[in-house]
């Protein structure tokens, strides 16, 4: 009775009605953060898929454009890759290749395909084409017409060009050589060891917990980006450590760092080298298996 003289009754319900529509927010606020969740996720999943589809799109385009182009189509005669004693094996081949003419052989190392030296282009004429596509690679040829081949090195050298009586073939731009550190950074996963050659003599690694998706209910979508970057700085902070760490002990003839691109950039001051990798798992099956593509080289016979 003194609630209804007071108007409190009328509130009263009042106050019940916007407490149920707020539940029905809430619950409809709920169902849209798991609606985004999927999303982030589904996004995420899609756009490795989308990279890996772009490299096949990319690779068949070139391969219809030279099946539908008016010009006669040159190919690659052979290609091949190699790593190992078998590229030691290749190397030592092109090497005992000699000359008794001084300008007999050429070398040249092509970064892209617009930057084809006017020597590479006098001398393969039509088949420039190949260089390009090649590119970057270190690129040979004899004056006799014996030996034509491109040679895509892990190591990148300066742009150069020369005719000479030997081939010019720099283990350190093919092969693990000297002492040197190599790493692989991922937005979860760190792992470096320091080589003498191919052997690996040190090795550190860590992992992080980063969350990859967003979960169920819970932090709003806004926080959860926010908390996953954070842990990703604390990750990439880590691996910038560790690589300061190493390259402090000293007596190395260079870093080599591969992994994310998205994550290279943090640490590539600490790099002579770096790469993309795609090597996953824990750190050290991820370093191996980064170290073994890193050292891989493609041999395409022009």
């Amino acid at each position: 009775m003194i609630d209804r003289l007071l108007g409190r009754a009328e509130l009263k319900e009042r106050i019940e009605e916007l407490e149920e529509e707020k539940r029905h927010l809430e619950r409809r606020a709920e169902a849209e953060e798991e609606r985004r969740s999927d999303a982030v996720a589904d996004r995420q999943r899609a756009e490795e898929r989308v990279n890996d589809l772009e490299h096949r799109i990319e690779s068949l385009e070139e391969r219809v454009e030279r099946a539908e182009g008016t010009e006669e189509t040159v190919d690659f005669r052979r290609v091949s890759d190699r790593s190992g004693a078998r590229l030691a094996d290749a190397l030592d081949r092109f090497r005992a290749v000699e000359s008794t003419d001084e300008e007999g052989l050429l070398t040249a190392y092509v970064p892209d395909g617009d930057s084809v030296p006017a020597s590479v282009a006098d001398w393969f004429g039509d088949r420039t084409a190949l260089v390009r596509r090649a590119a970057p690679a270190v690129v040979l040829a004899d004056d006799t017409g014996a030996v034509s081949a491109a040679l895509t090195p892990p190591v990148e050298p300066e742009p150069f060009d020369r005719w000479d009586d030997r081939f010019r073939l720099d283990d350190a731009w093919f092969r693990p050589t000297g002492r040197f550190a190599f790493a692989v950074v991922r937005s979860d996963t760190f792992a470096v060891g320091t080589y003498e050659g191919d052997e690996r003599v040190a090795f550190e690694g860590f992992t992080t917990d980063v969350k990859e998706a967003h979960s169920k209910g819970g932090f709003s979508q806004g926080r959860f980006e926010r908390r996953r970057e954070g842990q990703i700085d604390d990750h990439l902070g880590r691996a910038d450590e560790a690589l300061a760490g190493v390259a402090a002990e000293g007596d190395l003839d260079r870093v080599i760092v591969v992994g994310e691109r998205s994550v290279l950039g943090r640490v590539r001051d600490r790099a002579d080298v770096t790469d993309v990798s795609d090597a996953t798992g824990k750190p050290e099956a991820a370093l191996n298996d980064a170290f073994r593509d890193f050292w891989r080289v493609r041999i395409r016979a022009i």
